[in-house]
């Protein structure tokens, strides 16, 4: 496994977020700075911000979890809650109208990319025979960063994308050979699921990516329960679904170590209490 649920914010975002923001033009950055998150780019963002002296707001959806919330608030940066739809449509614009200050996409801002794509580096450096990776699916832009860098070192690892069963768009937009639209079910699983794949990221996607292996919430809260029982590591869905992925198994033809990325580690108490009695959080809860 892969731990980037025991980064500073509990979670990877922190890396593409610091890079993105350390590569900004400083005059860019001189009116602030705000993205569009779920919670954990929001934490990534606003903990570079404060290193930097820089003011943070984040854009995120009605249903954030609390303690991503808390988080964010305890980092500074103020968090700007908006409906799903008018959320997404952040991410598909790059950006919202009427917001002030230097926007980094979470996903697809090439600085970003590259910024998550260094998990990569370390996962062959520290484990030269992996056989494969296998990495939460959200927007695309960590695994496909990891799949680049992966591939830059090790051209024969396949990297695969984990996706979760109410909204795998990329798994669709591989069966249709097009960005996919999907139909998108909130769940505990907050950190990725989406309508669809962003098409500026498709392209990338398809190239370095192997495939998708899509898990039930059932196989997430299975993972999750075994990450804590067995490695005394607490995740969060979308980190539990790597996981969840390996353990349903890949193909056969994949020889070696497989790599689970535990994208992070930000989970409400009471949807972990609920999993770890055994039982399946139902829906998201709202902020």
């Amino acid at each position: 496994m892969k731990l980037e649920c025991l980064q500073p914010t509990g979670s990877f975002k922190v890396r593409g977020a610091a890079n993105a923001m350390a590569l900004a033009d400083p005059a860019k950055l001189a009116s602030g700075v705000y993205t569009g998150s779920a919670g954990n780019m929001a934490q990534g963002v606003a903990f570079a911000a404060r290193r930097m002296g820089v003011r943070c707001r984040v854009v995120v959806p009605e249903t954030a979890p609390r303690a991503k919330l808390d988080a964010v608030a305890r980092l500074g940066a103020t968090a700007v809650p908006l409906p799903f739809d008018q959320w997404w449509a952040v991410l598909e614009e790059h950006g919202r109208k009427g917001e002030r200050g230097h926007f980094v996409h979470p996903v697809s801002d090439a600085a970003v990319i590259a910024g998550n794509g260094t998990a990569g580096l370390e996962i062959v450096e520290d484990l030269p025979e992996v056989g494969a990776v296998v990495v939460p699916y959200g927007g695309g832009g960590l695994s496909c960063g990891i799949a680049a860098a992966v591939r830059s070192l090790r051209p024969t690892v396949p990297v695969y994308a984990a996706e979760v069963e109410t909204s795998a768009p990329f798994a669709a937009s591989l069966s249709a050979g097009r960005p996919a639209k999907v139909r998108h079910v909130p769940s505990f699983v907050d950190g990725i699921g989406a309508k669809g794949v962003l098409a500026e990221m498709w392209p990338m996607a398809r190239s370095v990516l192997a495939g998708s292996v899509v898990v039930s919430l059932r196989d997430v809260c299975a993972a999750l329960r075994a990450l804590v029982g067995r490695a005394r590591v607490v995740a969060e869905g979308a980190g539990g679904t790597a996981v969840a992925a390996a353990l349903k198994g890949l193909p056969a033809s994949v020889r070696g170590p497989v790599v689970a990325v535990v994208s992070g580690g930000n989970i409400d108490r009471d949807v972990l209490r609920t999993i770890l009695e055994g039982r399946t959080p139902q829906g998201p809860r709202a902020a």
